[in-house]
């Protein structure tokens, strides 16, 4: 399920961002284009997300 949302998250963040850009350089908004470019960063997120460790860190008595 968490890819499923993470995928959804990024076509909604990446295609909004898309919509702003296109309308700030007066071009043309292409659907399409949101998709293509929410992929690897989903896949950036869900690298991260597996990178960053859960556990707590031990605090250190000085």
């Amino acid at each position: 399920m968490q890819y499923i949302m993470t995928f959804v998250w990024s076509v909604l963040l990446v295609s909004m961002l898309n919509y702003v850009v296109s309308s700030v350089q007066n071009v043309e908004f292409v659907f399409m284009n949101g998709i293509i470019m929410s992929i690897p960063v989903a896949i950036m997120v869900l690298i991260i997300a597996a990178i960053i460790p859960n556990e707590p860190v031990a605090k250190a008595h000085h």
